[in-house]
C-alpha cells in the first residue's frame, strides 16, 4: 500500500486502533512524529487554541503523526499519547513544549514524566525540544505582534 492509499484511507491520530490499516499507517510515515505538550486547564475552552494549532499544523504535514497531549487537568495525557504511539509501533517522538519559558514543570516534571514513559513503553523514545517561547522566531512573532498594539 503506497503511502498515499495509506492516508487517503484511514491515517488520522485518531484512526481506531483496530483499523487493519493502523499498522501500515504507523510503518509508512516518514516524519518523527510530534507530540506537542500544553499545560491543561478546567476549563475545557483554554484548549482550543492548541487544538487549532495542532489541526493547521497536521493540514500542513498530512502525513505526519501529529498528537496533543497535556500535563494536568485535561486528556489526553502524555502518558495515554505515549501508549498509543508505542502500541502503533513508533520508535522516536519529538516532544513539542507550548509553554513560553523553561519553568519547574519543564525542568523536572516533563523531564521525570519522559523518563517512566522509557521504562513502561521500551522502545519509544520522546526527545524534548526548546519550549515554544525559546524560538527566536516565535520571539519575534510576539514583538510584531505586541508592537502592533
Amino acid at each position: 500500500m503506497s503511502q498515499e492509499d495509506c492516508i487517503a484511507r484511514v491515517y488520522s491520530s485518531h484512526a481506531p486502533a483496530c483499523s487493519p490499516y493502523r499498522d501500515v499507517c504507523a510503518r509508512t510515515m516518514t516524519a518523527e512524529p510530534l507530540v506537542l505538550f500544553a499545560h491543561g486547564a478546567r476549563d475545557a475552552r483554554w484548549a482550543e487554541p492548541f487544538e487549532a494549532i495542532r489541526t493547521a499544523l497536521q493540514a500542513q504535514q498530512p502525513t505526519r503523526r501529529i498528537e496533543l497531549a497535556f500535563l494536568e487537568f485535561m486528556q489526553p495525557s502524555l502518558d495515554e499519547v505515549a501508549a498509543a504511539l508505542h502500541a502503533d509501533g513508533v520508535e522516536r517522538a519529538l516532544v513539542v513544549p507550548l509553554f513560553l519559558a523553561t519553568g519547574g514543570h519543564l525542568r523536572r516534571d516533563l523531564p521525570a514524566m519522559v523518563e517512566a514513559i522509557g521504562v513502561r513503553f521500551p522502545g519509544l523514545e520522546f526527545r524534548i525540544e526548546a519550549p515554544l517561547g525559546e524560538s527566536p522566531a516565535m520571539r519575534r512573532a510576539i514583538v510584531d505582534w505586541l508592537a502592533g498594539m
